[in-house]
């Protein structure tokens, strides 16, 4: 099946029967990545009086009660909620239809490579996703801008979908890799980081902040210049999905919070 999506006033299309998942589920029966110190989902039947909310033992139908952490147990959309002191909810902001996006493979540079920079200061065993590193990856005849953007970080180690991130500091952006892609107009990213800031940042979040148009210190919604925009993290992009333009849908369910768990999936362009 062909959809046609208007980009910019031309007609493009994109191959949905071609349609690629990026989430890492919250799967209660198997190990999934954990960042922040988050406990591993969580499900259990509901029980009421005689109802044991288990087929299993007796029930006449399975009802189960979960707990989860979005932002440090799979693939989660997040908006500038996250930083703002009114709740919102995320999945109020996500685009209900298809964005134009492109997929880009950036390996992230060692501190002593870059004089790039971030607050606070990277440790010297971090490693940075850098503008030069985007801006390279970027560079090539595209069929149309893209609003959004997926970044894979290389190697594309499989160990992504499972992996602990509590002794581990994967890579995270520097401030002029955030502005670059104000400057491109992306209002959407999707990486498959744990977040787009260091884990331990002293609570600085600057390329949130930046991404999100939100001043540092402030937590007040009249400041946000780019209060559409998106975050996804914890994303997963399998190696047969290769660097192209494509369709993206952030698929997520209402439910309330900063950050909700998401799937997003891409579309292939067809030329």
């Amino acid at each position: 099946m062909i959809a046609k999506l208007n980009i910019a006033g031309h007609d493009h299309a994109f191959d949905l029967d071609r349609g690629a998942s990026l989430a890492i589920p919250n799967d209660f029966h198997s190990p999934g990545p954990q960042a922040f110190g988050a406990p591993a989902p969580a499900s259990q039947p509901h029980t009421v009086g005689s109802f044991s909310g288990e087929v299993a033992t007796g029930a006449s139908a399975n009802c189960r009660s979960i707990t989860l952490t979005p932002h440090g147990t799979g693939t989660h959309t997040e908006t500038v909620a996250h930083l703002l002191h009114a709740p919102t909810d995320a999945w109020r902001a996500v685009p209900k239809g298809l964005l134009p996006a492109a997929l880009i493979s950036v390996t992230p540079e060692a501190v002593r490579e870059t004089r790039e920079s971030t607050i606070p200061a990277p440790w010297g065993t971090d490693t940075l996703i850098t503008e030069r590193r985007l801006r390279a990856a970027f560079v090539r005849a595209r069929a149309f801008e893209p609003r959004a953007l997926i970044i894979r970080t290389l190697p594309n180690d499989p160990a992504k979908r499972s992996g602990s991130y509590l002794d581990v500091m994967p890579p995270y952006f520097t401030e002029q890799a955030a502005r670059w892609l104000v400057a491109q107009n992306i209002q959407h990213v999707v990486l498959d980081i744990p977040s787009f800031d260091r884990l331990q940042d002293d609570g600085k979040l600057t390329g949130h902040r930046i991404f999100f148009g939100l001043p540092a210190m402030s937590h007040d919604a009249a400041d946000v210049a780019r209060p559409a925009s998106t975050i996804t993290e914890l994303a997963f992009v399998p190696d047969e999905v290769v660097d192209g333009d494509y369709a993206l849908l952030l698929a997520v369910p209402a439910i309330g919070g900063d950050a909700v768990p998401s799937q997003p999936i891409v579309f292939p362009y067809r030329r």
